[in-house]
């Protein structure tokens, strides 16, 4: 999947660094619901169950977002909580730091939206956002996906109690 800045790949070996970076990042447990860091033999055991397994086994797809002309890595991109039966699945994405606000998230967003609706044929995407999290909730309406729900107090962060709001991008040809 090549965008005109960024393609989409799948996990290997040579992204257990920047996985167990971002895994182990307690600022960003919340939105994975982590306890506990992954080891690297965890994330290398990961990697190899990923390419040996499809989205039908593992019911998730983690796709790693590479720079074009440099081939680096500026983030992930997730499928997760698949569900063939109902055709749906959640959406997550997460660019590294440094490689934010340079429309690296919107043409990835678009690449796995066409591959989740064209190729798997689903027939929605659904995803959720805390309400401060600007960046995230520009992106995601910007490819169509409207809010359909608040989960009230849903997640208790550093001992206070966040909402968390509940996004779908309906496939209207599926």
């Amino acid at each position: 999947m090549i965008g005109e800045k960024v393609f989409l790949r799948p996990v290997e070996f040579k992204d257990v660094d920047i996985l167990q970076s971002i895994e182990n990042n307690t600022d960003l447990w919340h939105l994975s619901n982590t306890l506990t860091p992954f080891s690297r033999f965890a994330i290398e055991q990961y990697i190899i169950e990923a390419s040996t397994r499809d989205i039908y086994n593992l019911k998730q797809l983690r796709l790693m977002i590479a720079e074009n002309q440099t081939k680096q890595v500026v983030g992930t991109i997730d499928l997760f909580d698949f569900n063939p039966t109902h055709k749906r699945a959640g959406v997550g994405i997460l660019i590294i730091p440094e490689h934010r606000n340079k429309t690296y998230a919107s043409q990835a967003l678009s690449l796995l939206i066409q591959y989740a609706f064209n190729t798997l044929q689903l027939h929605q995407l659904y995803c959720t956002i805390t309400p401060d999290n600007t960046a995230s909730l520009q992106l995601f309406k910007k490819h169509g996906f409207i809010q359909s729900g608040t989960h009230k107090s849903w997640h208790l962060i550093n001992n206070q109690w966040h909402d968390e709001l509940f996004f779908q991008l309906i496939n209207t040809k599926a």
